[in-house]
Parts: structure tokens; C-alpha cells; sequence
């Protein structure tokens, strides 16, 4: 097997579920989230996307790609791993924090919910997904348009209980957030051939603009009015691509320039598109924002040890430069501080880079929520 082909396998085998990415330790991040938004009249946050956003809906489904077992959640609410790919929390269960409905935002598929829970907000997402329908199908997870059926089925599931005219109400006033795409890149494109048979780079990221688009236009018209799309992190920087792609893994841990320099385009395609559909919509009603992380996560690297942080280049589990999922588990070795770490494991930042990049986001947040 030439080096190139191992790479491949190696990158299927573990990079199916992919990461936004401390400054803070778990116990100071818990008293900080207790900052609340003002005049904010948000009735739930919906979550669409991947493991950057998916609080444990793999659960549920038929797939190896799954993170509810120690040491993941170490740092969680009783240290349970509740399939959340880190060690506590998410930025989305900051986000829901700090507008004030509840501290962590549950997956749609634990058929233990209550209906409070239901009413104001899940996540839909599933580790693994994409924007392109391919990349979901790669790793055996819920694609976008299942989400989005989810969503659908959710609101019928309201409307029992509120009635239709309220639940179209409680969904207007709700933040919707999509945060998908670093593995139509890393897991699909750079690894299988198939997309790279038909597509350019840059024609590629074109096919998922159109994804995109036509996500965020079905949101639209199923009431949705406030919604956030996050665009892609420096790709490059991830310690388990660097590991795969770097000449020299142990003694060259820098950044891996192209896929920094693709999230980059990506990023600039999205924020154009995004912007454009909001100037569209803005008469309506709409609140459509672009979310830039990689500017957050790309300042956390960069100044890492002005802001307390000792590693940056190699997750907390295991040596941290493969291990990811399954390869991470109670057997692993684990760090004794994961606050000094921006990534848990080999790909998912530990929760307290989740803050600071929550931390940088709050401008944008407090521009969709206000009332």
C-alpha cells in the first residue's frame, strides 16, 4: 500500500467528524456563561449541521462514529459523555446559555425528551455530515435534508401542542444555527477521488454554495427568520490533517497551507452569499448572518501561549495526533488539564476553545437575538 493510498484510509477511517474550534478552565467557563443577553424575546435554537454541532444524535443511528463513552464528556455536567466529540460542552449549548432558555441544547433523537425541552430548541445535527450528499453517505450519518425532514416532523409535533398559528410564531422568533462543510473537504473531496473526477476546487466549492443556498431558502420558508451560518475553521490547522499531510508529523507541526487557503475561499464564497440573501430577505424580516470562525481559532492558535494555552498542535486523548472517535476511548491516555489544549482529541477543540470562539461570536449572536 503506497503512502498516499494509507493516507486516504487513514483519513476515512478517522476524519469523519470534523470540528469548529482555552483560555478558561471548565469551572471558570461555567461561571462566565452565566452572562445572560438582554432584550432578547428568542423562543428556541434549532441546530443543523455536523460534530462541531451534534450533542449526541449519533446515539441513534447505525454508525461507528460515535463519542458517548469516557473519556469523552470528562468535563461535562457529571462527567457523562453524552456524544458530544469533547470533553464538556459545545458552543451551541454557550449559545442557548447565554439567551437564557437552558444550559445545554439536547439532540433531537433522545426519545427521552420532554416536550420543554422540545419547545425550546434541539439540535438536528449529526457528526460526520455535509453540505454534500455524498459525504454523509461516506460515514453512514444523517444527511442535511434529513435534518431538515427532522425539523419538518418536529413541527408538526408543535403544533399539537401550541396550536398552528403559535408554533409559526415560536419559530420566528427562534435563532436557527448551520454549521457544516469541513468534511465535504477533508473527509470527501481530498480523500476520495470521486468528487475530484468531476470537480475542481473551486468548482466544488460552487456545488456546495448551491447546497447552501438551498438549505438556508427551505429554513426560510419554513418559517425561520433569524439564522446563522458558520463558515469553515482553518482546516490546515487540524492536529490529525497536519499528522497525515505533513512531510515531517512529528518534528513539522505547522499548518497545512491548502486547506487553510480552500476554507479561506470557501469562507469568502459564503459570506458573499449569505450577505446577499439577507439584503434580499432584510424587507421581510430576515436576520441572516455570516459567522466567521476562522478568524477566532486561527488567533487562538496563533497566540496560544499569550492566552494560557501550552498545545495547540496535538489533541489531549492519546498522543493527540491521530486519535479521534473510537481510537479515543477509556483505555486512552488523557492529559490532566484539557484547558491548556485547543483540541480535545485530533480533531475537536476542548471546551474551552468552544468558549473562546463562542467569546468571539457574541457580536454576531447579539445582532441576531436583539430585539
Amino acid at each position: 500500500m503506497s503512502f498516499n493510498t494509507c493516507t486516504h484510509f487513514l483519513l476515512l477511517l478517522l476524519l469523519c467528524l470534523i470540528v469548529i474550534t482555552a483560555v478558561l478552565s471548565p469551572a471558570q467557563a461555567q461561571d462566565l456563561t452565566k452572562k445572560k443577553a438582554l432584550n432578547n424575546s428568542v423562543t428556541a435554537v434549532f441546530v443543523f449541521g455536523d460534530s462541531t454541532v451534534d450533542p449526541g444524535n449519533n446515539n441513534y443511528i447505525r454508525t461507528p462514529f460515535k463519542s458517548n463513552f469516557p473519556p469523552y464528556g470528562r468535563d461535562f455536567e457529571n462527567q457523562i459523555p453524552t456524544g458530544r466529540f469533547t470533553n464538556g460542552r459545545l458552543a451551541t449549548d454557550f449559545i442557548v446559555s447565554y439567551i437564557g432558555l437552558k444550559e445545554y441544547i439536547p439532540p433531537y433523537l433522545d426519545p427521552t425528551l420532554s416536550i420543554e425541552e422540545l419547545t425550546t430548541g434541539v439540535s438536528f445535527a449529526s457528526a460526520g455530515s455535509g453540505n454534500d450528499p455524498l459525504t454523509p453517505r461516506i460515514s453512514g450519518v444523517i444527511q442535511m435534508s434529513k435534518q431538515l425532514e427532522y425539523f419538518k416532523e418536529y413541527k408538526k409535533r408543535l403544533e399539537v401542542v401550541l396550536g398552528r398559528t403559535e408554533t409559526e410564531d415560536h419559530i420566528k422568533k427562534a435563532v436557527f444555527v448551520v454549521s457544516a462543510g469541513t468534511n465535504d473537504f477533508v473527509v470527501n473531496y481530498f480523500t476520495f477521488p470521486v468528487r475530484r473526477r468531476s470537480f475542481t476546487v473551486s468548482k466544488y466549492q460552487e456545488l456546495l454554495m448551491q447546497n447552501v443556498q438551498s438549505f438556508i431558502q427551505d429554513l426560510w420558508e419554513l418559517g425561520a427568520r433569524r439564522i446563522a451560518v458558520v463558515g469553515l475553521p482553518p482546516m490546515g490547522c487540524l492536529p490529525l490533517v497536519i499528522t497525515l499531510q505533513s512531510k515531517n508529523a512529528f518534528l513539522r507541526r505547522g499548518c497545512i497551507e491548502l486547506y487553510s487557503s480552500v476554507a479561506r475561499d470557501y469562507n469568502q464564497m459564503l459570506q458573499i452569499q449569505v450577505n446577499s440573501k439577507q439584503t434580499l430577505l432584510a424587507t421581510q424580516g430576515a436576520r441572516i448572518y455570516y459567522v466567521d470562525i476562522y478568524g477566532p481559532v486561527m488567533d487562538l492558535i496563533s497566540r496560544h501561549q499569550n492566552l494560557g494555552i501550552d498545545v495547540w498542535d496535538s489533541g489531549c486523548c492519546g498522543t493527540g495526533l491521530l486519535e479521534a472517535t473510537f481510537l479515543c476511548n477509556p483505555k486512552s491516555y488523557v492529559c490532566p488539564d484539557a484547558s491548556k489544549y485547543v483540541f480535545w482529541d485530533s480533531i475537536h477543540p476542548t471546551e474551552t476553545a468552544y468558549y473562546v470562539v463562542f467569546e468571539a461570536l457574541r457580536p454576531t449572536i447579539d445582532l441576531i437575538i436583539k430585539d
